[in-house]
């Protein structure tokens, strides 16, 4: 920072300090709180808050002017009322001296200011996962949320340089140069050095990853810094607010990367389960299972960017606030560590009747396992164009549900499966595989791929299958179609396991409490020998 900038701080500390007056404010203000990040100043006033930009220049970001301070605050303005209309007001300037300032004064403005609505601290996803508030509802409606956000973005041209290999590792870069910069012992310097040398090594690899995803369309104009303290529940749902406003390359980026954000989040903050419902969630919505190799490598980055913002907080604060941030630090270089250790890929195969409680058990297990889970459902309508939750009102063996619609499902659930266990993680494939060729399908995949495999097999009483198929048709949420008259098919037309198959199958009662010596069970499963060709 320059001689100009700290002046100009110490400005801005004076400007703060005057801004707690409750009479600066053209309305009645009882009281005004302060809240400071590495970059901004908050000022809580009555039904508003205001955000001021520090006066620093960091790198990343410049806001050492005061034009480039409006600039940036005009930008913020116009880039959340995308996601959060109703918080975003305006950009106000304050007028006076910074020791005597006022907000919508007349005269020359001394500095500038986004004008919000305000809104409870404890409101933020953050404060509400630390209450024990956080509920897997509102991880589901996060999840679709942000997929519709996405969906909805705008797509960088492959021509433009957003999201090219080359735009891609250039925060990264600087991210390490700007960590080191601020971190000061050995231990940290030596494993920042590791980190970097597996981040070098993995953007080699999957540079023509990178480049296939500008192409594809995966480049989008995202949040940015999509962290939970960056998500408010409202009485309108959860808003996304905060966006990158100062850098459109940390904006414009690879919509994996956002989701990497979150569940980074999630992981350090001790939910690993909520990090795996996320992505899952996200991913069934999307597809994007074809960015899978990339997640490790983001999610690398991510945990060393907010380990670049506590070293930069640790710098400006007290000494008690001092540990904090580096405590924090030092999690998240932790974070970042174990985002690096290679997975542990397996093929859980889900088997049963309509009604039989694969998908619930299969959602216990992703949540335990770290598993990433394919739904026929949803995949067989994916195939044919249709939103999950779409009716298709074909009939068993008609339209969507004939041989041939089942065949391709099936092929392509094969597919992903594939994907996923070549990215290095487990996979729950939950489909009914009530023939043997569907199932022998998976099983010489997990011995191509050398991977361990089981059968899991739901079972529960006829009258509990149909009290649920009742219940969940009626309910209208679930991707699956399934009714009474599939059920009497499918009991029909099941074909009973081989004896290689029994071997390697765990038959799981569904209507009894989810068994929590299951997922230790699962992590010691064999790799299948491949079977003979039964198609």
């Amino acid at each position: 920072m320059t001689a100009g900038c700290r002046n100009v701080g110490g400005e801005q500390a004076t400007l703060v300090a005057a801004l707690r007056n409750p009479a600066c404010y053209p309305y009645p203000a009882e009281q005004v709180e302060v809240i400071e990040t590495h970059i901004s100043y908050v000022l809580l006033s009555g039904a508003y808050a205001y955000k001021i930009k520090k006066a620093v220049a960091l790198g990343f970001l410049d806001f050492s002017t005061l034009a480039r301070r409006r600039v940036f605050c005009e930008e913020e303005l116009r880039l959340n009322r995308r996601l959060a209309p109703e918080l975003y007001l305006t950009v106000v300037a304050i007028t006076g001296s910074p020791d005597a300032p006022r907000f919508a004064g007349n005269g020359e403005a001394i500095e500038y200011a986004v004008q919000m609505a305000r809104f409870s601290q404890e409101a933020l996803l953050d404060r509400q996962l630390a209450l024990g508030c956080l509920s897997p509802g509102m991880i589901d409606q996060l999840a679709d949320d942000l997929a519709d956000f996405h969906e909805r973005a705008e797509r960088a041209p492959p021509d433009q340089q957003f999201g090219s290999p080359e735009a891609v590792w250039e925060p990264m870069a600087q991210n390490f140069a700007q960590l080191g910069e601020q971190l000061s012992g050995a231990a940290h310097r030596a494993r920042l050095a590791d980190l970097e040398a597996w981040s070098r090594q993995r953007f080699s690899q999957l540079a023509e990853l990178l480049a296939t995803r500008l192409r594809d369309g995966w480049i989008r104009e995202c949040h940015g810094d999509l962290h939970l303290g960056n998500i408010v529940t409202t009485g309108a749902g959860l808003r996304f607010f905060d966006c990158i406003e100062f850098d459109p390359g940390l904006r414009w980026i690879d919509v994996l990367n956002e989701i990497a954000f979150l569940t980074m989040d999630l992981e350090e903050r001790g939910r690993p389960d909520y990090a795996h419902r996320l992505l899952n969630r996200h991913l069934e919505a999307s597809g994007d299972y074809g960015g899978l190799p990339l997640l490790a490598f983001y999610t690398v980055y991510r945990a060393l960017v907010r380990a670049k913002v506590a070293a930069i907080r640790a710098s400006q604060e007290d000494p008690t606030g001092r540990l904090t941030d580096l405590a924090s630090c030092d999690q998240y270089l932790a974070c970042a560590v174990k985002a690096t250790l290679p997975g542990k890929p397996r093929l859980l195969l889900m088997h049963g009747l309509a009604g039989s409680g694969k998908s619930w058990l299969a959602q216990q297990l992703l949540e335990r396992l770290g598993a990433l889970r394919i739904r026929s459902d949803i995949e067989r309508k994916r195939l044919f164009g249709l939103p999950a939750l779409a009716r298709s009102d074909y009939a068993v063996g008609d339209g969507i549900y004939d041989s041939a619609a089942t065949t391709a499902t099936y092929d392509r659930l094969v597919e992903l499966a594939s994907h996923i266990l070549a990215a290095g993680y487990p996979v729950l494939v939950d489909a009914a595989n009530l023939k043997a060729w569907q199932r022998a399908a998976f099983r010489e995949l997990a011995a191509a791929r050398e991977v361990p495999f089981v059968i899991l097999a739901c079972t529960a009483p006829e009258a509990v299958l149909r009290t649920r198929l009742a219940t969940r048709q009626a309910a209208g949420r679930d991707a699956s179609e399934a009714d009474q008259a599939v059920l009497a098919h499918q009991m029909h037309a099941r074909e009973a396991f081989t004896p290689d198959e029994e071997a390697c199958t765990l038959t799981i009662d569904t209507s009894v409490p989810f068994p929590d010596d299951l997922p230790a069970m699962l992590q010691d499963i064999p790799i299948p020998c491949p079977p003979e060709s039964v198609r």
